[in-house]
């Protein structure tokens, strides 16, 4: 919060404080802002990697298999 202080002219002393900047759109702070705020796209959510990683662990065991069958 910014305030200045100074003098006035009967002497006596005043300070003035200046609003904050605000950045952020309030979307209830009119109906254009709400309708945009409410009809903005849902990001699609990712695809797991969970089948991913399981395919790769199973590969790895099935490949460590074939060697130690192949040395024996």
């Amino acid at each position: 919060m910014t305030r200045r202080v100074g003098w006035s002219a009967d002497g006596l002393l005043f300070a003035m404080v200046l609003r904050m900047s605000d950045n952020s759109v309030d979307p209830s702070g009119n109906t254009e802002a709400f309708r945009a705020f409410t009809q903005t796209p849902q990001p699609e959510p990712t695809a797991s990697k969970t089948p991913l990683i399981i395919t790769g662990v199973v590969v790895a065991v099935v490949l460590i298999a074939v060697i130690v069958w192949l040395v024996a």
